[in-house]
């Protein structure tokens, strides 16, 4: 029987430390500019206004990968405060160069367990989207536990979640869609936008990811959950 016990999840990790090569522009970046742009986790809620100097909503992508799509997104929405949560050091220094060369002044970085970044930094009914695009399926059936979309941890993206905010999941794995779609579904504070599966964001730009489930000729999936008031 699976265990589904709250801290049970908290204590798998979603994701496996890979020691990735960084080019020497991605460690020049990182080295620069790590220190202005991105925040150090602490046991303590950040307090957006003061780090982003304004009161616009705010966007937190987990998992950005390298980084591409999170800067285009920052780009085309001055109006929106990001942040981007990534563990490996490549991706951090990818985006940070992004940030540099686009001038962006929306977009901070948090190096660390999103999971652990929600619960001790991110205040509750705070955050008007999260953006999870392309993680990691675990399709072994003994990994599924891994799974970033799921209950109980859908449960910490809800409460996170200020009313009429959105969870939009983006995948090239049907198993994972299905699994998630019928997560998301069952947690409480949650609706869907759609019947089902969502039609394609337009807003959303292609990934990496996604250009290799395409060219592997694999259906991309998407889910977009609504905040609702109880």
């Amino acid at each position: 029987m699976e265990n589904t016990d709250e801290s049970f999840y908290r204590t798998i990790k979603t994701f496996v430390l890979r020691q990735g090569r960084m080019t020497e522009g991605q460690l020049r970046d990182y080295e620069e500019l790590s220190g202005k742009w991105c925040l150090p986790f602490a046991n303590q809620m950040l307090n957006f206004t003061d780090i982003f100097q304004n009161t616009n909503p705010v966007v937190i992508e987990i998992g950005f990968g390298m980084g591409q799509a999170t800067a285009i997104i920052a780009e085309q929405n001055p109006d929106k405060n990001y942040i981007g949560i990534e563990v490996h050091r490549p991706g951090v220094g990818r985006l940070l160069g992004e940030i540099k060369t686009r001038e962006l002044k929306n977009l901070f970085i948090i190096q660390f367990d999103a999971l652990e970044v929600l619960e001790k930094m991110i205040p509750d009914s705070s955050v008007s989207a999260f953006h999870i695009f392309f993680p990691d399926p675990w399709p072994k059936k003994k990994h599924h536990k891994r799974r970033l979309v799921q209950r109980p941890r859908t449960d910490l993206f809800a409460k996170k979640l200020a009313a009429g905010g959105y969870i939009c999941m983006a995948t090239d794995w049907e198993p994972y869609a299905e699994f998630a779609l019928d997560e998301l579904t069952n947690t409480a504070g949650l609706k869907n936008r759609y019947d089902g599966f969502a039609e394609k964001q337009t807003w959303r730009p292609e990934t990496k990811f996604e250009a290799k489930g395409i060219n592997a000729e694999r259906v991309i999936r998407e889910l977009v959950f609504e905040k609702v008031e109880n």
